[in-house]
């Protein structure tokens, strides 16, 4: 497959087996990929072939097997570095996007905090950017301080900037909100941060799938992503940070492989980033990220943003016809994270109705709960779209939800 400016959607759905299966005997229509991806048959073979040709610990022995495993997860993690613009001593392979950012409150924050400094937050942060630094700021005494959003439902630049000031260390900031669907302006906040002294760590989970990330371009100190929402297995995903600051940052983890020398009383660090990947590493997971990662490639990330933008342009005209449709975040400017309310049927109710039509989409307040009390609701339905979603599947969820309608008596 190579690059093209418009997605052979068919051959991609033939890419992933689970998307022919049924559901409640109804075809499967996969709209909760914001939660985590499906994978394609290429993923699952780099996996099932690297455990049934070349499992073995990796960096720590001479045999061929170790050779080879420890050659699959350098590949991967050069790949991964590519894939970001950065260099490979530069990326972390953690669990994902939540390790990623707990190893940076722990190390970075847990030694460069103190007392009265500040940490710059969002109201649209998912929990994985909140309770890290809820936790370092509980322990060094720095205070959390949260930017606020314009009324409809953008991330108010001007708020953020006004609250930049001498105390301010680093700013936490989504690259795209998992509920509502914004797209950050990250080159300027890392700018601004930079510009006020502090550092700017970007939580990109909902990016890396869908847009093209240069972590130079952006000007970020941390970039943070997972694998299992952008075609990968899950329990594995990546820190970026600058050579300087991981350098600096004490570990986070002791164990095997994070040391050069290990004495009764001390011991000394190996170099980055294996200062950071404690123990056994998830190998596997590791090569199929790397195999993720090459199929968005070759496939295109500029073609699935386009192709992702005319199916969100066409579901937002479609459920925009349905009397009591409630969209949350603004209609431009966004990526196929659709969170809504349909008339006063719970979004739970709705999951369930939709799941019976084949139709998966998720029911909840998608851990942002400080988002859901500034929204002054306590969930929302949503749908996410990714390369592989159609317009016939978008038509399938507009008639789930009336269905939904039908069956509540319509709206009260």
């Amino acid at each position: 497959m190579t690059p093209t400016t418009a997605l052979d959607v068919e051959k991609i759905r033939g890419d992933f087996p689970i998307l022919h299966r049924e559901v409640h005997g109804r075809p499967l229509v996969y709209l909760d990929n914001a939660a985590s991806s499906q994978k394609p048959a290429v993923v699952v073979a780099a996996v099932s072939g690297y455990f049934l040709t070349s499992h073995a610990n990796v960096h720590r022995g001479a045999h061929q097997l170790s050779v080879e495993a420890t050659g699959a997860y350098e590949a991967a993690r050069e790949t991964v570095a590519r894939f970001l613009g950065g260099a490979s001593h530069e990326i972390v392979f953690t669990r994902g996007t939540t390790e990623a950012i707990n190893l940076v409150a722990a190390s970075w924050g847990g030694s460069a905090l103190r007392e009265g400094d500040e940490i710059l937050l969002t109201l649209m942060e998912h929990h994985s950017n909140l309770v890290p630094w809820q936790l370092v700021a509980q322990r060094t005494g720095a205070r959390l301080r949260y930017a606020g959003l314009t009324p409809e439902g953008r991330l108010d630049v001007e708020d953020l900037v006004a609250k930049l000031g001498p105390r301010t260390r680093i700013v936490a900031v989504t690259h795209v909100s998992n509920t509502l669907g914004v797209v950050n302006p990250v080159a300027e906040i890392a700018r601004r941060a930079r510009d006020a002294g502090a550092l700017c760590l970007v939580d990109g989970a909902q990016a890396a799938p869908h847009l093209r990330v240069d972590v130079d371009a952006i000007g970020c100190d941390f970039y943070a992503f997972s694998g299992h929402k952008m075609c990968g297995p899950t329990g594995i995903g990546a820190l970026w940070g600058r050579r300087e600051l991981l350098e600096a940052m004490p570990p986070w983890q002791g164990g095997g492989e994070m040391i050069s020398q290990v004495g009764l009383e001390e011991s000394t660090w190996a170099e980055i980033p294996h200062k950071f990947e404690a123990g056994t590493p998830s190998v596997g997971d590791a090569v199929g990220l790397g195999a993720a990662v090459r199929y968005l490639e070759q496939v295109g990330l500029d073609a699935i943003h386009a192709h992702e933008m005319a199916l969100t342009e066409y579901a937002l005209e479609r459920l925009g016809e349905l009397e009591g449709f409630r969209l949350f975040g603004p209609s431009t400017g966004r990526v196929g994270v659709i969170s809504f309310e349909y008339g006063d049927i719970h979004p739970h109710d709705l999951a369930t109705i939709l799941d019976s039509h084949g139709v998966a989409i998720l029911a909840g307040h998608h851990c942002n709960q400080p988002l859901m009390d500034h929204l002054g609701v306590a969930a929302t339905a949503r749908a996410s779209l990714y390369l592989y979603n159609t317009r016939e599947e978008i038509d399938t969820l507009v008639e789930g939800l009336l269905a939904a309608r039908a069956l509540f008596g319509g709206f009260g």
